[in-house]
């Protein structure tokens, strides 16, 4: 009596048993499936693993070049700005005041402080280091309000009112840490929302 069993073994194996076959022997057949599986979880973990790490690398890639636009436009302020006023050492103000646009709350402060103490020192009065402080105001505004939302929803798809209540809710409950990482988070789960809708449909 022959007794079969379905085997997943290469094509060696398989020339083996069609031999013993000839030679009269028992041919086994056997279906292995725990290993079939085993293999196949691990390859769509895998899978699982590099898709995750593209969405997110391309949503923190989105996010940045937002946020680097978003420095040269607030730097291209304050150097307009500045030149109107007649801060000495414009160009430089502007410069740190784009580099200081990756650093949540303390940043634009730290912007506005130099220009301010050069524009005292130069005209001995508070006017103009006014002017100055008239100018941080209009450019915060213009950046928070205006900027900052539509960059991020042309780069990394997020919407405008997202990008104006989450910094300020997350600010609130974690300060500093909230505005910090808004952004980025934002960028993020807008793109697993936008690779769901595509998938699935929408997941929110």
């Amino acid at each position: 009596m022959r007794t079969f069993r379905l085997s997943l073994l290469p094509q060696r194996t398989h020339r083996n048993t069609a031999k013993d076959a000839k030679n009269g022997k028992t041919i086994r057949i056997q279906v292995v499936r725990r290993d079939y599986h085993r293999c196949q979880g691990r390859h769509l973990t895998r899978v699982d693993f590099w898709d995750h790490f593209r969405v997110t690398g391309g949503a923190l890639k989105n996010w940045l070049v937002a946020q680097l636009e978003d420095s040269l436009a607030v730097g291209l302020l304050w150097l307009v700005g500045l030149l109107i006023i007649g801060v000495p050492w414009a160009p430089f103000w502007a410069m740190l005041g784009a580099a200081f646009q990756f650093v949540p709350q303390i940043g634009a402060v730290l912007g506005v402080v130099g220009p301010a103490l050069t524009a005292m020192f130069k005209w001995g009065d508070w006017e103009h280091p006014i002017y100055v402080l008239i100018l941080y105001a209009v450019i915060a505004i213009v950046d928070g309000f205006l900027l900052q939302p539509y960059l991020m929803k042309r780069t990394a798809r997020v919407p405008v009112w997202a990008s104006i209540l989450t910094p300020i809710v997350l600010g609130i409950i974690i300060p500093f840490w909230g505005v910090l990482l808004a952004p980025p988070l934002l960028a993020v789960l807008y793109a697993y929302k936008a690779r769901q809708a595509r998938v699935q449909g929408p997941m929110l």
